[in-house]
């Protein structure tokens, strides 16, 4: 948030953003207020809008805002008892769950190395999860079965037509609940083909995600997977591991996944928008060019297979000057057959930036992000500052924790 005001009329200001209902201050943040109240010794002045209004606009304070659909009727004129009964309704609900038993999966983000998008052509890739994003579903028995929607991603409620319209062109209209009922109907086809009988019992689903939304770090993949382990343990079926779930780089041919045993990786690093498109655009007519037999497409596809057993012999021996020429190599490639429409101005600017400061780069999924892996160090810094300057968000990637598995 750049610019707070409370209360204002209608001519001071053109935004027709609310103020949230509920500020969390963190401790750092809290010798702020003390410093206010010798500031403003007025009654009238001494209230949470005011404050914040001063440590926006005056102190310039990092302050940030949250989506909360659910207590939009707490905005306006309320007084203590309608937040107490607010506060019962989360009470309760709670109470009731805890009576309930219940389980939390976890699935991380996944980034493509190496290889992508043969992956869809029976080709090879090198691919892994990272701990900076993850989506976790949680499985609880219940008298009917019953997939919550989410608050933030399945929204049902908007302050107005005008949030409408604005959280239906960022997010989309699909959230994840779908992808809930759809793994829920494969799996109980799954298991009714193969003779595994189910348990009669009932469940409540309900999922959380952080992984940024059409970008292709796999956030429909990463909730499907959650809810299929989910799944699996409600009805004590034995667990299988895939992609998604391995925490060290995996190599992939021909649908199955080795896992590469390496003891080092260099540090790379994830940018992507903020404000994607939807990240399925990004393959054109390469699929019906594919099947009709055209011969750029398939030595494409075969070269990026050569690139991915190219770039596990570079990260066996640490050879990270070759993995990096790799890399850009796989862009180059991917650039050439699918053209710099398809592909998209925003991603396009993206590699563009990387370039600029001598890194490797790459998509790690479908479009909307980038992976890189700048071998000077002393251009990070400002290689994050260009990123950032422009709108896009830049991040260290975390490579999945082994111990997250189980």
């Amino acid at each position: 948030i750049t610019r707070f005001l409370e209360k204002p009329l209608p001519h001071e200001t053109e935004s027709r953003c609310a103020s949230v209902v509920f500020y969390c201050l963190r401790k750092e943040t809290l010798p702020l207020v003390q410093e206010y109240l010798v500031l403003y010794p007025e009654v009238e002045q001494r209230n949470f809008g005011h404050f914040m209004q001063w440590i926006i606009d005056s102190k310039k304070t990092k302050v940030y805002g949250l989506k909360l659909p659910t207590g939009f009727q707490l905005i306006g004129q309320v007084g203590l008892k309608d937040y107490k009964d607010w506060l019962g309704v989360f009470a309760n609900r709670q109470s009731a769950e805890k009576k309930k038993k219940e389980t939390t999966k976890r699935a991380y983000a996944r980034v493509g190395l190496f290889g992508n998008p043969s992956d869809g052509y029976y080709g090879k890739t090198i691919s892994m999860s990272i701990k900076n994003f993850w989506a976790e579903v949680t499985i609880t028995e219940s008298d009917h079965l019953v997939l919550l929607p989410h608050p933030l991603n399945d929204p049902t409620e908007f302050g107005s037509l005008a949030d409408l319209y604005g959280i239906s062109r960022k997010e989309g209209y699909l959230g994840g609940l779908r992808l809930l009922q759809a793994t829920c109907k494969k799996f109980y086809q799954y298991c009714s083909v193969r003779g595994i009988a189910l348990a009669k019992r009932n469940f409540t689903l309900k999922y959380d995600t952080n992984i940024p939304r059409q970008v292709g770090l796999a956030g429909s993949s990463a909730i499907v997977t959650a809810t299929l382990d989910c799944l699996m343990f409600f009805f004590d079926l034995t667990d299988a591991r895939y992609s998604q779930n391995y925490p060290a780089p995996v190599d992939v041919v021909g649908g199955n996944y080795i896992p590469l045993n390496i003891d080092a990786l260099p540090s790379f690093w994830l940018a992507y928008i903020a404000d994607p498109s939807d990240s399925g655009k990004i393959h054109s007519n390469i699929k019906e060019r594919w099947n009709a037999g055209d011969s750029e497409v398939i030595g494409a596809m075969q070269r990026f297979a050569q690139i991915t057993d190219s770039a596990r012999e570079s990260i066996e021996q640490h050879d990270w000057e070759r993995l990096a020429a790799l890399m850009d190599e796989n862009f180059d490639l991917r650039r050439q057959i699918f053209g710099d429409a398809a592909l998209g101005e925003a991603n396009l600017r993206m590699v563009e930036i990387a370039r600029q400061f001598g890194s490797a780069v790459k998509f790690p999924g479908s479009g909307g992000a980038v992976i890189g892996l700048c071998l000077d160090k002393n251009k990070v810094t400002d290689m994050i500052t260009a990123f950032q300057t422009e709108g896009f968000v830049v991040c260290e990637i975390l490579p999945h924790p082994a111990e997250s598995l189980s």
